[in-house]
């Protein structure tokens, strides 16, 4: 383990789709924590949405100009007193939100709903994973199993823990045809994870060509459908005039949420986890009728994010697949550049030659 450095120069979103760097001093852990040093962080949609273009967030969304990154994997260098799992050297993935731990949604691993007046998002109102150190909670960390690059690790934290709760959510299985609308990274892990729980045939849908080809040249989908006004019935007429028993949103889009809504079969499950916008459609004859079951569905719990790596290890699939961009911190500006532009796959910020 090489020595700790004393500062670091850790990635800041100032708004205005622009970046700045900074210099911090590294931290200590206290007792409970521990200091990770970062291998990769990955670039999440809603930092583009709600901090990189303009400071929209309020609540659990405030951005408090710390250096950001929620999507951070790396290696334990440091434990802090009173740490009983965690030592040097161990590989961990961090669950991006630190809650209460007493509060309902704590108690239950959602530390994404806690309503505590201490939580804090990594990346968001805490030092995130932008920088070559970053001081976690220890109860916020999963192991990383040697088969999983820090890459994956990373896409876990929250890309591939969405998608996941998600499906699991909608009950997904080898019974069902699925349709996910937006195939930006969190589609592509939705249809990586459909995949492996049995689904077929998958369908997907968007408005960027590139990235539909991508889902397709990884194998992940089974039709590849432009998101337009004929979408509907092309659905429709690959599925005998039923539509698929589940659906799920992942792109945020009013009309995408109502062509997942429209295209659920009879009976089925759908869900939006596409954040931002509204929707407005027809309850009777979509939902009502139908007697279709709709879902909201926000990030994931600590167990499920633990689940999900302990099977990605078991099924030896790798989320790095959909990383299409790797790039080194001092490229931070590209990398939020290319990741905002919305045409490819994962971004991911890389601090180390061993990320992968």
């Amino acid at each position: 383990m090489s020595a700790i450095a004393e500062t670091m120069t850790g990635v800041v979103l100032p708004g205005d789709s622009t970046v700045a760097f900074r210099e911090y001093p590294v931290p200590r852990p206290g007792r409970g924590q521990v200091l990770v040093r970062m291998r990769a962080s990955s670039i999440c949609g809603s930092d583009i949405r709600a901090i990189y273009r303009e400071h929209l967030g309020k609540g659990p969304e405030a951005y408090q100009g710390v250096i950001a990154g929620h999507e951070p994997c790396g290696q334990v260098v440091m434990a802090g007193p009173g740490c009983q799992r965690l030592g040097p050297g161990d590989r961990v993935v961090i669950y991006h939100i630190s809650g209460c731990g007493i509060c309902d949604e704590c108690r239950r691993g959602y530390q994404i709903g806690c309503h505590g007046a201490t939580r804090a998002a990594y990346g968001w109102q805490r030092d995130g994973g932008h920088a070559p150190y970053l001081l976690a909670e220890e109860a916020d960390c999963i192991p990383l199993p040697d088969s999983l690059s820090y890459v994956d690790g990373a896409l876990c934290a929250c890309g591939f823990g969405t998608a996941y709760e998600a499906l699991l959510r909608i009950q997904l299985s080898g019974r069902d045809r699925l349709l996910i609308t937006g195939m930006g990274p969190v589609g592509l892990a939705a249809a990586m994870l459909g995949r492996a729980l049995g689904a077929g045939p998958i369908f997907g849908t968007d408005l960027a060509p590139s990235r539909l080809a991508l889902a397709s040249d990884l194998g992940l989908i089974d039709h590849a459908l432009e998101s337009d006004d004929e979408a509907l019935s092309r659905i429709l007429d690959r599925t005998g005039g039923r539509g698929c028993e589940a659906t799920i949103d992942c792109s945020g889009a009013p009309s995408a949420r109502l062509l997942a809504l429209r295209a659920t079969r009879d009976w089925g499950r759908c869900a939006f986890i596409g954040e931002g916008n509204t929707v407005a459609f027809d309850v009777s004859k979509e939902l009502i009728h139908k007697q279709v079951t709709l879902f909201g569905s926000w990030v994931t719990s600590l167990g499920h994010m633990a689940e999900l790596v302990e099977r990605l290890d078991r099924w030896g699939l790798h989320p790095d697949r959909t990383c299409t961009h790797r790039l080194p911190l001092d490229r931070a500006d590209e990398a939020y550049r290319t990741a905002a532009a919305g045409e490819g796959g994962k971004v991911c910020i890389v601090l180390d030659d061993s990320a992968d």
